[in-house]
């Protein structure tokens, strides 16, 4: 059950807020800008490549290394491959977490390590191998973790995590709004010195005052009616949320949206890209989960007797290639199966503008859903 009348009593979020999720989602600017002096420090900026790398690869634990590997391989196109290397293991704990080099990893290839944590035996053994197959190893983890020592010997370079004060007494769970930011910033202003995407100084800036926008418009203190965040939540209450993005920027930012209400608020979601989603989830939406596939019966006892679980689209756009968009045929499918819809479009910019407004505007609405719902 979802609280919507506590998403408008700021002090009741507040106090519902053991995890600091709202701050975490409101400093997501200020963590872009701290990953930026931090890479400078670390001496990104003075590198001078000798050319692109063959392979990316993209190491790491949970839904952090998960989201940093796929908004590389977004922005990054076709100029590079970017492949993330699964974990293996008997659990998600830290000590129980392996990572492999693929076989064909080598003296041309650069490895990324993506962790909140740093304290994984596997990432300082996989730094270890790459280092053994004079792949150049670049790490973003908070310092004076155990992998910071890996990656010294290994001769690679070390970029210490963005973090925040209170993060030192309780540690963010790896979805948490900020954690993205902190680990991607300094990997993008690394493949910017290589050529692999375009993130400059300027560009990041922007990126940086987009999340400050969003926050400010989706805070606490702004009223459901007027709060983007607040409102997408409160459409989200008792339903399946159905994600589909249109655009190449949206299609991670509707993966992301999906694994945060996953973990920070406990809720599935189904997610798929258009036109493609419009089969994919046809059957999905003429079926039990439909709206009008179960009429409310005039006899059903409305205490005792949980409200029926109905499918809810969430569209989340970014422009859409060669200007074409399948977004009326979506609406018209949602909505001749009696499916309610929510949209989001982000305001124009750049790529890394638009992309940044769209994992914002709904990590905040997962935070919602997560503590209007006791989460």
């Amino acid at each position: 059950m979802l609280d919507e009348t506590l998403l408008d009593d700021p002090e009741a979020l507040a106090r519902a807020d053991r995890r600091a999720l709202l701050r975490g989602a409101a400093e997501a600017g200020a963590r872009v800008r701290t990953a930026v002096r931090h890479a400078a420090d670390a001496g990104v900026n003075d590198l001078k490549p000798d050319g692109r790398p063959r392979a990316v690869l993209i190491a790491g634990p949970g839904t952090a290394s998960v989201g940093v590997a796929e908004l590389l391989d977004t922005l990054a196109g076709a100029s590079c491959p970017v492949t993330r290397i699964h974990p293996t293991g008997v659990a998600p704990a830290a000590g129980a977490l392996r990572w492999e080099l693929p076989g064909w990893a080598g003296p041309v290839d650069l490895l990324l390590i993506a962790t909140p944590d740093g304290t994984e035996p596997g990432l300082s053994i996989l730094v270890e191998q790459a280092y053994r197959r004079s792949c150049t190893v670049v790490a973003v983890a908070p310092a004076g973790s155990p992998v910071t020592d890996a990656v010294a010997a290994a001769h690679g370079l070390f970029v210490p995590m963005a973090t925040a004060p209170f993060e030192q007494d309780e540690p963010l769970t790896a979805s948490a709004p900020g954690v993205l930011w902190a680990l991607l910033t300094p990997l993008l202003v690394l493949l910017d010195r290589t050529g692999l995407l375009s993130a400059p100084p300027d560009v990041l800036g922007k990126v940086a005052d987009r999340l400050d926008r969003v926050a400010e418009r989706c805070g606490p203190a702004i009223a459901t009616y007027d709060n983007p965040a607040k409102n997408l939540a409160a459409e989200l209450a008792e339903s399946l949320p159905v994600i589909w993005t249109e655009g190449v920027s949206a299609a991670p930012a509707g993966r992301r949206f999906a694994a945060a209400l996953a973990e920070l608020a406990g809720r599935p979601a189904l997610t798929a890209q258009l036109p493609e989603a419009l089969a994919s989830h046809s059957v999905l939406l003429s079926g039990a989960l439909a709206a009008g596939a179960d009429p409310d019966d005039f006899f059903r006892d409305r205490v005792e007797e949980a409200q029926a679980l109905h499918a809810r689209v969430v569209l989340l756009r970014d422009r859409p290639l060669g200007g074409l968009s399948a977004a009326p045929a979506a609406r018209e499918l949602a909505l001749s199966h009696d499916t309610a819809i929510s949209e989001l479009e982000p305001e124009d910019g750049g790529e890394l503008e638009t992309l940044a407004e769209l994992i914002a505007i709904t990590d905040f609405a997962a935070v919602y859903v997560a503590l209007a719902s006791g989460a």
